[in-house]
């Protein structure tokens, strides 16, 4: 375990920086693509799914060298940016169109009207799911040794809360079949999280080196 100088003295280096837009850049595209579902074979799946599973990669990184304070502050933060892009989806919406963009302004508000209520979806799963995360990648850290355990046990456990609150809420009377779209997403998302455990650990693994060098010139 880095020392909390150690890690504040690491903090303004680029790292930090490029994980938490990631996270962000992920989470604001994630509502804006998850009007699309999308059909894969048996799964029908929003589209967020290829983006959304990035933020809880982010997460995890940032509670794995960091720690669960500066975790738990980035969910704050992406709460927060989603409520500012709600913000602006609807006062977009609501701006008068030019002449010559009156015809598109109905298609308009249609594909971001309904981004509307995915952020708002999204604002509750978000919430209770990344929270959910936070706390089981740091139970299952003080437990279990192996990276790959906290990484892949607290995405699956959060993901599928996540999964089922955001559906629920953004599809219902929209979808016919609620079910098959929970479990579609849900298969999907715990492939996201199996897959990405090389990158946890590559990432880990080249911050941790970092720190050490850091360490080691206070030393």
């Amino acid at each position: 375990m880095f020392s909390s100088k150690t890690v504040k003295r690491f903090l303004p280096e680029k790292y930090l920086m490029i994980l938490s837009a990631f996270f962000v850049v992920s989470l604001v595209i994630s509502n804006v693509i998850a009007a699309k579902v999308v059909q894969i074979g048996w799964f029908e799946i929003p589209a967020a799914v290829l983006a959304y599973p990035i933020t809880f990669l982010m997460t995890d990184i940032i509670s794995e060298i960091f720690g669960k304070h500066y975790a738990k502050t980035l969910v704050k933060i992406g709460f927060a940016v989603q409520l500012f892009s709600l913000v602006l989806i609807y006062l977009a919406i609501y701006l008068p169109p030019t002449i010559y963009m009156v015809e598109f302004d109905s298609v308009f508000q249609a594909t971001l009207g309904s981004s509307a209520r995915f952020v708002i979806a999204s604002l509750i799963a978000y919430l209770v799911a990344q929270t959910i995360d936070v706390h089981m990648f740091h139970a299952l850290k003080a437990r279990f040794t192996p990276k790959w355990i906290r990484n892949n046990g607290s995405t699956m456990i959060s993901q599928l809360a996540d999964t089922s609150i955001f559906i629920t809420i953004a599809f219902i009377g929209v979808v016919p079949n609620i079910g098959i779209m929970i479990v579609s997403q849900y298969v999907v998302k715990f492939c996201f999280a199996a897959l990405d455990t090389p990158i946890f650990y590559f990432i880990t693994r080249r911050m941790e080196r970092k720190l050490k060098e850091v360490n080691y010139e206070n030393s």
